[in-house]
Order: C-alpha cells, then structure tokens, then sequence
C-alpha cells in the first residue's frame, strides 16, 4: 500500500492523502481582493487529487503584502471574495488552507516577472516598508532600507495577525498557516542578518523569539482548537552556520509546540543573498526528518519532492508527513493522480472527482 497515499489526521481535519499544494504567489489580486482568476486557479488545482490546497501568501495588511498584486485579509470584502474559494476547494476534495503573513522588509516588490524588485519611491503603489531593524535585505533588487518597526508597531501587527486568522476562519478555511518564513518579517525577526535590536524583541535567542512566540500565542487564542495551526518556519540558512541555525529553530519550534502549533513546514530562511543553498531532490528531507525527531511535531516541506518514488520515500521513511508539490502541480493539475499511477495505487482514477474517476476506470477496464 503506498503510503503517499494514505489519509493524515490532524486534530479534527483528516486530509485523503499525504500531497499537499503549498501557497504559490499568483500576483493576480486588485487591492488585496480575490478574483475569477483565483476561484478557478484554486478549484483547478483542488480537483487534481491533493489532500490539501493552502492558498498563497495571504497580507495581515496593506503594508504586509509582498506585491500591490498579492491577496489580503485585513476587510471583510477580502474575506467575503475568499469564501467562494473555499468551497471550490472543498467541492473538489481537497481541505482548504491559507497562509497569512507580512513580508517585512521584502514587501512592495513588483510581480516577479516585472522585476520582482522593491517599487521606486515615484510609483504611486509605493509604500514604507517596516523590518524589526533598518537594515536593507540587499542583492540587486531588494536595496530599500526598512523603517525600524517601534513597540506599538510590533503590537499593531500582531493584531493584525489576530485579525486575519479570525477573517480565515470565517471564510471557511481549516487549516490556517502562520509565514514565518524566506526572510518576511516573522523570519526577519529570529534573524542575526535582520534582527539587530537591543530592546526585548532582539538580541539573544529569547528576544528574536519573542515576535513569533506572541504572534503564534495570540493566533492560537482565537483559532479553534480542533482544528491545525501550522507555521511555515525557515530552519536552515546555508550560510555556513547551519549547525547553530538549525539548533536554534529546533529549540524555537519546540517552544511554538507549547504554545499550540500543531505542524511545521519546513523550509529555508532566505534572510540573506548570499546563502548558498545546495538545491537539488528532496534536499530538505533530512532536515525535516531531524526537526520531527527532535521536536515531536508533524512536519511537511518542499523543495524538489515532486518526483512520485521520491515523495512515497520520503513519507514511507518518515522523513515527512506531508509532502508540498507546488510547480508539477502548475504544469499538470492532476498531477496526483499520475503520482498514483506510478506508484501503482489501485483504480488511480479515484483519486480524481468521480465525474472525472468514472469514466477514466471505465474506458481503461473495457479495453
């Protein structure tokens, strides 16, 4: 039996399978508001046969959004557009999850194939980007040094995170994921390169814990606890200190267990351009195998999994319980069900919506 392939329950939310769409940016948004595009991106993506659909990196604010382009959640309109996006989801068999964050001192970026650098001062999308310090993430396209966020701004966007998972939650979604994670500005603040305070919100280990660790508490209070809370939570930075980066984040993401996490999507910190990150198959894999070893958490990630023998490994190992498939699900929207027909998953058809599934078994039985 493919182990892929069998269901996964956390607290009261079974998923079909082990194959989970991770958020993939679609810079297709107008003031934050979800649109035609999105509903049947989405619904596309959820009939291919995944256990679960997270929609993309979804702002607690205006300033928080990677792009002008990006989706929002800080009104009621924004939540309303994202309820019919949730039942696409569930109409096609997926559970419906969403990513919220602030991008920190990466926001106000164009699209990434208009430049994917930081919007000039001129351009009337323009907007002051805030990061725990004012320092720059630098390389060619992200100069812009941040306005150093004050004690009232580090509590106003914790409300916004509060906020927001409260809009999630009526609009439907299950699954909610916190973006602590690629340098944004829950990463930024746990980072040395971003984080160079000396209040108690920086410094040592506590103080650059402290943003997420309130964050994560005050999310939890308000998010139902049947159902999962998860963070996206870079671990490893490749930047020669991975041994010191990754004993830190074990030793944080232990403490977000305490407080109500309920998974960890593993991934890689990116809080600097000049990490050298060694990509190739499945390269997380052993270190998401020693975070759910150390921690005791669930953990998913991505990364070059997307291979069918590769992501049945690595869930079989128990390297991951999950396994986010995010560009082979662009290319080829049932991509799922071509990963059954490898892995050789009786009547692979069904994992498809039976109006799909039918005659698929149908015609292929008869020859």
């Amino acid at each position: 039996m493919s182990a892929l392939f069998t269901p996964f329950t956390l607290k009261n939310v079974t998923l079909r399978n082990r194959i989970a769409i991770p958020p993939m940016c679609q810079y297709s948004a107008t003031d934050g508001v979800a649109n035609d595009w999105h509903r049947v991106h989405y619904a596309s993506l959820a009939r291919g046969g995944a256990g679960l659909m997270i929609v993309e990196a979804t702002g607690v604010s205006p300033e928080g959004r990677i792009s002008p382009s990006c989706l929002g959640l800080w009104n009621d309109g924004q939540r309303d557009a994202l309820k019919g996006i949730v039942q696409g989801i569930k109409a096609g068999g997926a559970v419906a999850g969403i990513q919220i964050g602030h991008a920190g001192r990466k926001a106000n970026a164009n699209r990434p194939w208009d430049g994917d650098d930081h919007i000039p001062e001129s351009d009337p999308r323009y907007w002051q980007t805030i990061s725990p310090s004012a320092v720059a993430f630098g390389g060619p396209n992200l100069p812009r040094v941040p306005r150093e966020m004050t004690l009232d701004d580090i509590a106003r966007v914790k409300d916004d995170f509060v906020t927001a998972a409260r809009r999630a939650l009526e609009a439907g979604f299950e699954w909610l994921e916190l973006h602590f994670a690629h340098g944004y500005l829950g990463q930024s603040f746990f980072s040395r390169y971003a984080n160079q305070r000396t209040d108690g919100y920086g410094g040592d280990f506590a103080g650059r814990a402290r943003f997420l660790l309130e964050t994560l508490e005050a999310v939890r209070a308000v998010w139902p606890q049947h159902l999962p809370l998860t963070a996206r939570l870079g671990v490893i930075e490749y930047d020669g200190k991975d041994e010191e980066t990754l004993a830190e984040s074990i030793a944080l993401t232990k403490q977000m267990k305490a407080l109500g996490l309920d998974l960890l999507n593993v991934s890689v910190n990116f809080s600097t351009p000049d990490a050298q990150i060694p990509w190739g198959p499945a390269f997380l894999a052993p270190v998401a195998e020693r975070v759910r070893r150390e921690t005791g958490l669930p953990v998913a990630s991505s990364w070059g999994i997307e291979k069918p023998q590769l992501a049945e490994e690595v869930v079989a190992k128990g390297q991951m319980d999950l396994v986010m498939i995010g560009r082979a699900m662009l290319a080829n929207p049932h991509y799922p069900y071509h990963m059954a027909q490898v892995l050789g998953v009786e009547k692979a058809s069904w994992v498809l919506p039976a109006p799909y599934a039918h005659w698929l078994e149908r015609y292929r039985l008869n020859g």
